[in-house]
């Protein structure tokens, strides 16, 4: 979903050479905007058509697939298929807006709240890379910032890492509560197909708006709601403490090594939620061990976050918990 691939160390230089003139400068006096560093050891340039046309062209189809989507989606005419529901009559595309809005409006602030924390941090940072996906189901696989130099210091990788994740659960929860009431409880006699599990934040919210809800009956999620779920479901998988997620670059910004005991720790329980409960977890488990389950080291680790960071850290793990389902998807 919404890895960020990172850069590897600047080359170091041969220690046995002799030292020039700027061979004195310490681990500190790395320039993050690398000033003065040649250019093998710089960022990246990017061509216009990388740096914007791209990133723009990728948005506009993510913003028809996820249209496509929410149109298809709340169709109750007898169709063939996702394509067959669009060519019989592409106006109606326009039906899925309440849950493209909803859903592009989560992952864009998820996105750039990354993106200016990398603006401030003067970590280079491409823009979002969206990526559409089948109508079938939601219509994207999310996006991904490129940075294009390493982080220097544990505050910016903690602050870089965990304002994605933050700005996108506000929007998300604003959208719950506006969702939720515009759904409506229904008998489950004759509902058969996809479920969606409930996190404990969805739970929270549905008490607090219909009351108790008798086994016999369920929460009918308005697209609106039904976004705002699977921004939680983006969220809770990003925080998971492993290598390149947000919750990696949080762990690591946190518990510096401990990071790579973490993610030992999570990877058999990912495998056994996958083995009894949702697959997909395993499939999940594994898409990011191939880009390595411990993070990288930082250029200068020894930088603390400070109390206020430490309590934003310990709120990160809180909204991954009130997010996460252990089966997020069942047929029932």
């Amino acid at each position: 979903m919404d890895q960020h691939p990172f850069p590897p160390e600047p080359d170091k230089r041969d220690q046995a050479e002799p030292p020039g003139e700027d061979d004195s400068r310490t681990l500190d006096e790395w320039s993050p905007t690398w000033e003065g560093a040649g250019e093998e050891a710089g960022p990246a340039q990017s061509s216009g058509f990388s740096a914007v046309y791209l990133p723009c062209g990728l948005f506009v189809a993510t913003i028809v697939t996820t249209l496509w989507a929410g149109a298809y989606h709340v169709n109750t005419e007898r169709v063939s298929g996702a394509w067959d529901f669009l060519v019989r009559d592409p106006s109606r595309l326009w039906d899925g807006w309440p849950f493209a809005a909803t859903l592009l409006g989560i992952l864009v602030t998820h996105e750039f709240g990354h993106f200016w924390l990398s603006r401030i941090h003067r970590v280079p940072a491409s823009l979002p890379l969206f990526i559409p996906g089948p109508p079938q189901f939601i219509g994207t696989f999310g996006a991904i910032i490129r940075l294009r130099s390493p982080i220097m210091n544990r505050q910016a990788l903690f602050d870089i890492g965990v304002a994605g994740p933050i700005a996108g659960f506000i929007v998300a929860v604003a959208a719950l509560i506006l969702g939720l009431s515009y759904s409506t409880v229904v008998p489950r006699l004759g509902l058969y197909g996809l479920q969606l599990g409930k996190p404990l934040l969805l739970q929270f919210f549905d008490w607090v708006i219909f009351g108790p809800i008798p086994d016999t009956h369920k929460v009918l999620l308005h697209p609106i709601a039904y976004a705002a779920w699977f921004g939680f479901f983006i969220t809770a998988l990003n925080l998971i403490p492993l290598g390149q997620l947000d919750g990696g670059h949080v762990a690591y910004a946190l518990f510096g090594r401990g990071q790579r005991t973490l993610a030992f720790t999570v990877i058999p329980i990912l495998f056994v939620l996958g083995l009894w409960g949702w697959p997909g977890w395993i499939l999940w488990a594994g898409l990011a061990g191939l880009a390595g389950l411990t993070h990288p080291p930082v250029l200068d680790p020894g930088t603390e976050l400070g109390r206020g960071r430490l309590w934003v850290g310990w709120a990160a793990v809180a909204i991954f918990f009130v997010s996460f389902s252990p089966v997020p998807f069942y047929f029932g």
